[in-house]
């Protein structure tokens, strides 16, 4: 499968497949994802302080996809940033995504000071977690500026490390939140986050399934927003973009590609089919562009814009 091999802000990946921030909850275990094949794998985002995460059930599963309400629950950057280091010396040959998530600049900043020692290959900033807005409030990269401020800052202590800002869907115009996020600096562009938060009623018990009553949509049914968000932010950026939200089958890699993504995000989809969904998706994009004579993924990026 040499053809699936691509390069994302000069950084090798034998494949376009990324994990998704959180859908491993425990360091160590991201090696699961690494052993089925993945490209590249991003590790459950890191906060200031331990957290425990929201009340039980966090996940549940619907018609179309799943809802979740984790509500970032992580070891905190102490014994994170530990974790990571371990992770990071045992996992040479796999490009690692080190995520962040704070409320405050001055914690980003922060959390970076933490992570950059480490020498990762890129720095995720989560501007977009839609699971603690009680909590929080919402979070600062839906706000016009605060997204392009906290980039800004941070690249000012990343050094050589590759910043992405996280988007979320639920805003106005993520293009100009994308654009924003480039002009202060940012290296690359994550996109979707979860969509919503929506709810699910248990119409037997009369009550929402989740214990946080709330949580972020994803899967297969928000695939159509996920397109429209990678296309509309394409055309506003010139910094490549790592794509995610809905895609469980060959096509969706296919058609968000096209709408401009150079990696190619895949998590919900493990709960849904298993670890082995990379390699079906790997065979099928594969085999697409040979019969299609695309003799490299950069063909197909963007391929969707006239």
């Amino acid at each position: 499968m040499d053809n699936l091999n691509v390069k994302y802000c000069n950084v090798n990946f034998n494949n376009p497949f990324i994990l998704p921030s959180g859908i491993i909850t425990e360091i160590p275990e991201h090696r699961r994802a690494i052993e089925a094949g993945v490209g590249g794998v991003t590790l459950k985002s890191l906060t200031f302080e331990k957290r425990e995460g929201n009340p039980l059930p966090r996940v549940w599963k619907y018609d179309c996809g799943m809802i979740n309400s984790v509500g970032l629950r992580n070891a905190g950057i102490e014994d994170g940033s530990r974790e990571i280091g371990e992770f990071l010396k045992s996992n040479k040959n796999t490009p690692v995504i080190v995520s962040l998530f704070a409320t405050k600049v001055k914690e980003f900043l922060y959390l970076v000071e933490k992570i950059v020692p480490l020498s990762p290959q890129f720095i995720e900033l989560n501007l977009s977690c839609p699971n603690v807005d009680d909590e929080f409030g919402k979070p600062l990269g839906m706000e016009k500026g605060a997204a392009g401020k906290i980039v800004k800052q941070v690249k000012k202590i990343s050094e050589k490390i590759p910043v992405l800002a996280k988007l979320s869907p639920n805003v106005n115009d993520i293009a100009d939140i994308a654009k924003n996020c480039e002009d202060s600096g940012a290296d690359g562009i994550v996109a979707i986050n979860t969509v919503g938060p929506g709810m699910i009623i248990d119409i037997e018990k009369r009550k929402p399934v989740l214990g946080a009553k709330k949580g972020g949509v994803s899967g297969p049914g928000i695939l159509p927003v996920t397109v429209r968000c990678i296309y509309e932010i394409y055309e506003a950026v010139k910094i490549p973009i790592i794509g995610m939200g809905g895609i469980s089958k060959w096509q969706d890699v296919v058609e968000v590609v096209m709408a401009g993504a150079t990696l190619v995000g895949v998590g919900t989809a493990t709960y849904l089919k298993g670890m082995k969904v990379y390699d079906e998706l790997k065979n099928g994009l594969s085999s697409f562009m040979a019969k299609k004579n695309i003799k490299g993924l950069a063909e197909l990026v963007g391929a969707a814009h006239f």
